[in-house]
């Protein structure tokens, strides 16, 4: 049998229980990200959904452990904008062991969900 994926459907980070608040002003708030409605019979799990860009993020909460390399990578165009815009907005951002042909560097938001943007040469 072959598994025939069509496309990523969304990507789920998880933020500390109670925390949306803090969340929607980062992901929305300095991120630009998008929030969508979330369906009625998940609500009262807490969380919440965007868009960033056509890709869908699912914000759950839990009892939060810190360390991981799990991680969404998202392509940009403007890779140095988008650096020097987290810089100036105090977000922690680390630089990835180079990979030929990609720029690329990790950024973290404030619960240590690590994210990555990547700029093709």
């Amino acid at each position: 049998m072959e598994i025939k994926i069509k496309r990523l459907d969304h990507v789920q980070i998880c933020i500390p229980i109670g925390k949306e608040d803090e969340g929607r002003s980062f992901y929305c708030g300095i991120l630009g990200w998008k929030e969508i409605e979330k369906p009625d019979s998940l609500k009262p799990n807490g969380g919440f959904w965007m868009m960033a860009g056509d890709i869908e993020i699912h914000v759950g909460t839990e009892e939060f452990e810190n360390k991981s390399k799990r991680h969404p990578a998202f392509e940009v165009a403007n890779l140095e904008d988008v650096r020097n815009y987290l810089d100036r907005k105090n977000v922690r951002i680390k630089d990835n062991t180079p990979i030929p042909g990609v720029n690329r560097f990790s950024f973290f938001d404030p619960w240590n969900n690590r994210f990555e943007f990547l700029e093709k040469e």
